[in-house]
């Protein structure tokens, strides 16, 4: 059986960073792509970011581009995502999902495995 555990989640300040990180087992893990979603309070989940298989490629949503960096340690079973410059809105449950293949994907439905979430709340 697959689980995956984020930690890393807590209260900043606009303006500040926090890093996500997700640990797999129980599965090949470097075999997979993983992904992040986050849901705020009252909306619907949301795509974040995804990484491929290897590390090698990585795709993200708009509305955190050039602020978040999702990367992967496959030697620790580990994915992580640097997020800088945090707004409010950033606010929300962020979540870890392990991919049904190598190949990174922005859909929900390509993802079989998804952990119980951190909350991140940006506020001053």
């Amino acid at each position: 059986q697959v689980h995956v555990v984020e930690s890393g989640g807590g209260l900043v300040q606009p303006g500040g960073s926090l890093r996500l990180s997700c640990a797999a087992s129980g599965r090949t893990f470097s075999a997979y792509a993983m992904g992040w979603f986050r849901q705020a309070p009252g909306k619907e989940r949301l795509f974040i970011a995804t990484i491929n298989w290897s590390g090698a490629r990585t795709y993200y949503a708009d509305s955190v581009k050039g602020r978040f960096t999702i990367s992967r340690d496959n030697a620790k079973n580990t994915v992580y995502l640097q997020m800088n410059s945090l707004k409010p809105e950033d606010t929300a449950v962020y979540y870890c999902a392990v991919a049904k293949t190598g190949w990174e994907s922005s859909g929900q439905n390509e993802y079989d495995t998804w952990g119980q979430g951190t909350q991140v709340t940006v506020s001053s």
